[in-house]
């Protein structure tokens, strides 16, 4: 008999075979039916330590080609089934500053930085050199290339979340992650909110998350640095989670001084801004200083502390609710972190008096994960919850995307044909006049030529006595408003756009200068205050 030393046990050997072996044979032979031979069925391992390893049959090459393609096909049709209007920034903070260079009163006191209508700058530029800049490329590429950035996102998600749990949680994380009916809705508009989400779901990928075996320091930082400088309120969102990281890092010295802070200087420090502003700018301190320390903000509308955690939250999440408090239920203790962030989120934007549902949205990808944790844990249920969750979402998605609030982008295609007429025709020229609340269409970046046109005015008050914006003055006694504005017919505008709600009040003007409806298109089943259901285009004769 030989003994043989391996490092963590001793193998006995009989002859020139391990006994073990020999013992194997034995049971083998007793297996042995006639000539056949029957091989011994293992029961399958269900311990912890198996079930994130070989759950899927791709490879990893063929699974990451799948989801990569998935991901963009999803996202380009996405982009292209939302053609309605959601909030004015969408417009007014990225596509008209770079159109014509017009910029709001945001730009004018250096609330805004430059960087996010940089990146639509350069796209429209490289249109111009390559002769390409129609009207239809100006409108769609942007969108488009925003989808791609969210696909992106899509991809590094996923794979992030099979690291952590494996394939079968990864799969059902990114099914509610994708059926999502606001990040539809949202992912693909060029909103500062948009891209700064899309930043904060690649950031988190390289997050030291527990269990994460791709987390890198310098990439997380940069991106979140990245999104602080797109938008100021991403440090609200990765302000916990930096203080997290900082305090698990053995090495504060060295995360301090190798990375937060030459990140910090490179991108926070606004060159790109000074430059545009002409002198020292510091967006985020301007930022910070009107919409908080001087509550300039409220001026948009204000609500109760208690909304988002009544209303703003549920609205968001949706159907994924019921999924996202099962979830948290289960996985609370695991992702203690995650869970923090939401609701330190949530409760610091309930200090503030403006409150919008896209202002929660870059936490929605943290709610997914407690969503796709609760659903590979419903076995029973778990198809029925599946489908109920996809066609509660699909109906949301493509009633907000296609329906509501579609005629503000429906009105601009219809102004746009107007210049071919001012192009081809003898003078009057178009001349259009916007009667409704301030910002309520897309500008010249949905027209594309230099057509005259004129909305209401309405920069919030910054300090002047007894200060009343354009808009109101005009909603608080239209037809006096209209005619000193108007003293002359020559002076009157070729068209009007505006709400239903509108028509009864000025209907002597408009039958008295022979103003004729052109077109009405539909807006919205739920009309609210001065916006109508509808949208009226008058000309005049």
């Amino acid at each position: 008999m030989i003994l043989v030393h391996s490092p963590d046990r001793f193998t006995v050997l009989a002859g020139n075979k391990p006994r073990h072996n020999v013992l194997m044979e034995n049971i083998r032979t007793r297996l042995t039916f006639g000539n056949k031979v029957e091989d011994v069925k293992l029961r399958k391992r269900k311990s912890q330590l198996y079930s994130k390893e070989d759950e899927s049959p791709l490879n990893d090459g063929e699974l990451r080609t799948r989801v990569v393609v998935f991901s963009v096909a999803f996202r380009v049709i996405n982009c292209f089934l939302v053609q309605t209007s959601f909030v004015p920034d969408e417009y007014w903070q990225s596509l008209e500053v770079v159109t014509y260079g017009y910029v709001t009163w945001e730009w004018k006191e250096g609330l805004r930085g430059f960087t996010y209508p940089l990146f639509f700058a350069f796209i429209y530029k490289l249109l111009y050199f390559i002769n390409y800049d129609s009207v239809h490329l100006l409108i769609w590429l942007p969108r488009i290339i925003q989808a791609l950035f969210a696909a992106f996102a899509d991809v590094k998600f996923f794979f992030l979340i099979r690291r952590l749990e494996g394939c079968d949680v990864a799969k059902w994380t990114f099914f509610c992650h994708m059926c999502s009916w606001f990040s539809w809705y949202c992912c693909t508009r060029t909103l500062t909110n948009s891209m700064e989400t899309t930043i904060t779901c690649l950031a988190l990928s390289y997050f030291p998350l527990p269990g994460s075996q791709t987390h890198s320091s310098k990439i997380y930082l940069t991106l979140v640095a990245l999104a602080v400088v797109v938008r100021p309120t991403a440090l609200i969102v990765w302000f916990p989670l930096v203080m997290y990281h900082f305090w698990l890092e053995t090495n504060k010295l060295k995360l301090i001084t190798l990375n937060l802070v030459p990140i910090g200087f490179v991108l926070l420090i606004p060159l790109i801004d000074c430059i545009f502003y002409e002198k020292w700018t510091m967006v985020q301190f301007n930022f910070l200083k009107f919409n908080v320390f001087h509550s300039v903000a409220d001026f948009y509308g204000s609500h109760p502390w208690h909304w988002y955690f009544t209303q703003g939250f549920a609205v968001v999440i949706g159907p994924h609710f019921p999924l996202f408090l099962h979830g948290c239920s289960i996985a609370y203790k695991r992702y203690t972190i995650l869970l923090a962030v939401v609701v330190w989120t949530i409760g610091v934007y309930s200090l503030l008096p403006h409150k919008e549902f896209r202002f929660i949205y870059p936490v929605l990808p943290f709610c997914m994960i407690f969503c796709g944790i609760s659903l590979a844990n419903l076995k029973t249920w778990r198809r029925t919850a599946a489908f109920i969750l996809l066609v509660s979402n699909l109906v949301a998605a493509l009633y907000t995307g296609l329906v509501h609030q579609r005629g503000p982008l429906v009105v601009m295609g219809y102004l746009q044909t107007l210049c071919d007429v001012s192009s081809t025709s003898t003078p009057p020229q178009p001349d259009v006049l916007f009667l409704m609340p301030c910002h309520s269409t897309p500008y010249y970046s949905h027209v594309h030529c230099p057509m005259k046109m004129r909305f209401l005015e309405c920069p919030p008050d910054l300090g002047e006595e007894g200060y009343v914006d354009e808009a109101d003055r005009f909603y608080d006694d239209p037809l006096h408003w209209l005619r000193t504005s108007f003293p002359y017919k020559s002076f009157l505008p070729t068209h009007l756009v505006l709400f239903d709600v509108l028509e009864k009040d000025i209907s002597v003007f408009l039958q008295g200068n022979k103003f004729v409806r052109t077109a009405e298109i539909f807006h919205t089943h739920f009309p609210e205050g001065r916006v109508g259901g509808s949208i009226f285009i008058y000309e005049r004769h």
